[in-house]
């Protein structure tokens, strides 16, 4: 198996949590709070795909899906366009709400097609080139996708645990 293959099965796997989270349940249930600090379901998908879409765009070298999609607009979050979620305070989290699932995941499958059709056509060389030098060992290509793979997967397993929480209510 290539390491690229072992990679998108890692994304693969997200996709499913994912949808095994939000399909089925409200608006509300999406956007409900276990308390006033803790992040909400439609906050922990909408930051996985953010952080997602903000790597994976940047190491690919195109636009980020949540503009050139128009997604920005289509959520209409009164956060600045370019916000993913990182440092967000409780405040600024409470205010990535959503209508319903659909669009929520409709944002999470465009990043997922993207990064699969990115990853699938790496060679493994390609995980070996710097894509962020700000960092000491400089970070590669490979190391940058492991990263949003834990990310996206804690934060994926986050969501799963408050949907469990919800429907024990």
């Amino acid at each position: 198996m290539k390491a690229t293959d072992v990679i998108a099965d890692g994304f693969g796997r997200i996709h499913e949590i994912v949808h095994e989270v939000v399909e089925g349940l409200s608006a509300e249930d999406l956007d409900a709070r276990l308390d006033p600090e803790a992040n909400s379901i439609t906050w922990l998908v909408w930051h996985l795909t953010r952080i997602q879409d903000d790597h994976v765009a940047d190491a690919a070298g195109r636009e980020q899906v949540w503009r050139s999609q128009g997604f920005a607009d289509r959520f209409a979050l009164p956060l600045p366009a370019g916000s993913t979620g990182y440092a967000h305070t409780a405040r600024e989290a409470g205010t990535v709400r959503v209508s319903s699932g659909e669009l929520l995941l409709e944002y999470f499958d465009a990043v997922h097609e993207h990064t699969l059709a990115f990853v699938r056509g790496l060679a493994a060389a390609d995980l070996d080139r710097v894509v962020d030098e700000r960092w000491d060992p400089p970070v590669t290509l490979g190391v940058r996708l492991v990263s949003v793979l834990g990310d996206d997967l804690q934060h994926a397993g986050q969501a799963a645990f408050v949907r469990g929480l919800l429907e024990r209510r």
